[in-house]
C-alpha cells in the first residue's frame, strides 16, 4: 500500500523546490545547475521509490546478492529460456537525438534531458495508479512543458511536441544491438518487444532502426493501457506467446522494467548502458551485462549445446 502522507510530503517539497528554481535569477549558472541537479536527483528517487510500492504488493523482493555488477548471474542457475522480451528505449535505441531536441526548446539545456525523462517516467505510473490512460507521448509533452516552467522557460505544446516526438520516431540502435539480435535469432531465441510507447510510434521506431526484421512480434502497453513495471503488460505477452514465465528472460536497461518483471516470475537481464544501475531494494536480475554483445556470450556459455535455445 503505497504511505499517500510520505507521498503528499514529497510532493509539497518537490513543489516548493520548483518554486524556488522559478524565483532564482538565472545570472549565477553554477548555482542554478547545482538546482537542477538537486532536482534531478529528486524526481529519479522519487520514481523510483513509486515504482517499487507499486509492485511490492504480490511478491518479497529477494535477497540483493553481493556479486559485482557486471557480467555475473544469480547463484541460482537459471533454466535455460526460449523467449527474450526486449524493451526498447534506451535498451535497443540511443535517447541522444533527443538530448539535441530538447536542449533546442529548453535555451540550450541539454543537461534537463534526464529530468524530463525520469518524469515522464514518474507520471506515467501516476497514471497507471490513478487508472488513468494517455500515450507515452502525451505524457511526454506535458513532462517536457513542465520541466521547461520549473526553469522558467516559455514552450507551447506544439513545440514540445515536435521536440519529442519527431527525435523519439528516429532513434538510431546501439551499436551493439543488430549484430547482437542477429546471434540470438541464430541461436533459436523466439524474440518480441515490449515498450511503453504506443503501437504505432514503437512499429515507427524499429523500423526506422532497422530492427523490425529481428524482433518476432512487437507488443506495446497500449494493449492494455498500463505502463510498465505493473504487471498487466508483462502478462499479457505471456498469454499471447502461450508461455510459461520461467521460459521468458525479460532484458532491459532500466532497473524499475526488471522490477516488474521479476515480480511475475519472468528471467531478467539487466544492460548496464551508461548512466544506468540496479535498484537494490528488488531481486538481483538474474544476468548483469554491459550490453548485448555480453547477454549472447552469457547465454552461449549457459546452453548444453554451447548456442543452440532449443
Amino acid at each position: 500500500m503505497v504511505c499517500t502522507h510520505n507521498r503528499s510530503a514529497t510532493d509539497h517539497a518537490t513543489a516548493a523546490e520548483a518554486s524556488e528554481l522559478r524565483s532564482t535569477p538565472y545570472n549565477d549558472g553554477g548555482f542554478r545547475n547545482r538546482k537542477t541537479i538537486n532536482m534531478m536527483t529528486k524526481y529519479a528517487a522519487v520514481t523510483i521509490t513509486v515504482f517499487a510500492l507499486a509492485i511490492s504488493g504480490d511478491r518479497a523482493s529477494a535477497q540483493i546478492s553481493d556479486a559485482p555488477s557486471h557480467q555475473q548471474q544469480s547463484p541460482n542457475v537459471m533454466p535455460r529460456p526460449k523467449i527474450i522480451i526486449l524493451d526498447v528505449n534506451e535498451t535497443l535505441l540511443d535517447l541522444a537525438p533527443l538530448k539535441t531536441s530538447i536542449g533546442k526548446v529548453l535555451d540550450g539545456r541539454e543537461d534537463l534531458l534526464p529530468l524530463w525523462f525520469s518524469m515522464m517516467l514518474h507520471y506515467s505510473l501516476v497514471e497507471t495508479v490513478s487508472e488513468n490512460y494517455h500515450g507515452f507521448g502525451e505524457i511526454g509533452t506535458a513532462a517536457l512543458m513542465m520541466v521547461a516552467e520549473t526553469q522558467g522557460i516559455p514552450l507551447s505544446e506544439e513545440a514540445a511536441k515536435a521536440a519529442i516526438v519527431t527525435p523519439l520516431r528516429s532513434l538510431p540502435p546501439h551499436p551493439d544491438v543488430i549484430d547482437a539480435l542477429t546471434k540470438l535469432k541464430a541461436d533459436g531465441f523466439r524474440i518480441v518487444s515490449l515498450t511503453n510507447s504506443s503501437s504505432e510510434g514503437a512499429e515507427t521506431q524499429l523500423r526506422n532502426a532497422g530492427l523490425t526484421e529481428l524482433i518476432d512480434k512487437q507488443y506495446s502497453v497500449e494493449g492494455v493501457k498500463k505502463f510498465k513495471p505493473h504487471p498487466a503488460p508483462y502478462l499479457m505477452v505471456l498469454k499471447d506467446l502461450g508461455a510459461k514465465p520461467e521460459d521468458v528472460l525479460m532484458v532491459a536497461a532500466h532497473a524499475w522494467d526488471l522490477a516488474g518483471a521479476k515480480n511475475v516470475g519472468l528471467q531478467t537481464a539487466f544492460v548496464a548502458r551508461p548512466g544506468k544501475t540496479l535498484y537494490p531494494n528488488v531481486a538481483r536480475p538474474d544476468l548483469v551485462v554491459s550490453d548485448l554483445t555480453e547477454l549472447v556470450a552469457a547465454l552461449r556459455k549457459s546452453a548444453p549445446d554451447g548456442g543452440s535455445a532449443q
